[in-house]
């Protein structure tokens, strides 16, 4: 009896039962548990800090189901910009013009237009010719004007030219900084995909044909038109300097006009150059050496030679001697003068004689203004 007593329970209650040990499961999932809240409540506080965001649900209602749609659409990316207004500097400007599908075909239609930039230094006196010139032909092309940063234009709403000023900096005659113009007028016109010709001109510029004429005279060419010419002489390869090598040789070098029409290809060529302009920045200067004469010039003739026509559209008289070509004020503004310039004339349009060989002309003084809207429609045929 004594022994069956030991070794069962106490019939008094009075023997102690051992603790139970505290699952291991249990005590696993409260760590991870507490983990979990912990991290949670550091990356709160950490979007708070940085994002200023105080509610999970707006980060919550910033993301989409993985099925829905994305928002952005070809016709996103093709959509010229709103406003040529922007705070891009020259590299990164430059950066983002240079951008080009390496797939050529369009995957939708694309109606090609005639970029038309004006380098000027304020006001545009033959603005009332042009708007004749442009009148009716609005998805044909795109105006771009670089003047000086001082300027500020008061074309009235209903002007083709109203909003069309570029971000500026100050272009010096005969300096890189005229260049840097032309390039920037060149980038910001290529952020428009449609602009497939790019026009050079001046505030003294006009057309010497109808619209109709001047656009398929520039899309059906094969080639651009740039002057680039070996002139022997002081004012041609005098102007070269050995420190150019071996970027740029003596045979490369090339002078001719700063106006030109060159097409997408060549464009984006210039504005991502890295290559020619630091030697030419450097070496070519005043007044030894004026680099729009020279350098895009020189650099297309090394790289893409078969694609110029090697003249300009832009008609100059330099018959009267001195640095800079003649201007023509109101007296100057007759029939004769005009059948002098568009009848007289022999070139070559796509490897064929034409008599048709400038679209463009200059330098036509403020005075010069009146007879010509008078004379247009019969003259020019604006």
């Amino acid at each position: 009896m004594q022994s069956r007593l030991e070794e069962g329970k106490d019939p008094a209650g009075t023997r102690a039962t051992p603790s139970r040990p505290f699952p291991l499961r249990l005590l696993q999932f409260f760590l991870l548990f507490l983990v979990i809240g912990l991290g949670a409540s550091f990356v709160s506080m950490y979007m708070i800090r940085h994002f200023g965001i105080h509610n999970m649900a707006l980060v919550q209602s910033t993301f989409s189901p993985c099925f829905e749609q994305p928002a952005a659409t070809v016709e996103s990316w093709i959509r010229p910009p709103f406003s040529l207004l922007h705070t891009m500097n020259d590299t990164e400007l430059f950066w983002r013009a240079s951008f080009a599908p390496r797939i050529k075909s369009y995957p939708f239609k694309r109606t090609g237009k005639i970029a038309f930039m004006f380098l000027t230094k304020g006001p545009l006196p033959m603005a009332p010719l042009w708007e004749k010139f442009f009148e009716g032909h609005e998805r044909l092309y795109s105006i771009y004007i670089h003047s000086l940063p001082s300027y500020t234009a008061d074309f009235a709403p209903s002007s083709v030219f109203h909003g069309r000023q570029i971000p500026s900096q100050v272009a010096e005659w005969g300096m890189m900084s005229m260049c840097d113009a032309e390039r920037r007028l060149l980038a910001n016109a290529l952020l428009d995909i449609s602009n497939e010709w790019f026009i050079l001109l001046s505030e003294s510029c006009i057309p010497l044909q109808n619209f109709s004429i001047v656009y398929l005279y520039i899309s059906r060419s094969r080639y651009s038109f740039m002057g680039a010419f070996d002139e022997p002489g002081p004012y041609g390869r005098g102007r070269y300097d050995e420190n150019m090598a071996p970027e740029i040789n003596m045979s490369d070098w090339r002078k001719g006009s700063q106006w030109f029409e060159i097409n997408r290809e060549l464009a984006i060529r210039i504005v991502e150059d890295s290559t020619y302009y630091p030697k030419l920045k450097e070496f070519c200067i005043p007044h030894k050496c004026y680099v729009d004469e020279h350098y895009f010039q020189t650099m297309l003739t090394i790289n893409t030679p078969h694609l110029l026509a090697n003249r300009s559209l832009t008609y100059v008289d330099w018959s009267r001697g001195g640095a800079h070509p003649a201007t023509f004020g109101k007296d100057d503004i007759k029939e004769e003068f005009f059948k002098k310039i568009l009848e007289d004339q022999s070139c070559l349009y796509n490897n064929q004689p034409s008599s048709l060989c400038f679209l463009f002309a200059r330098k036509f003084a403020p005075s010069a203004l009146d007879p010509l809207l008078d004379i247009a429609p019969k003259a020019l045929g604006i």
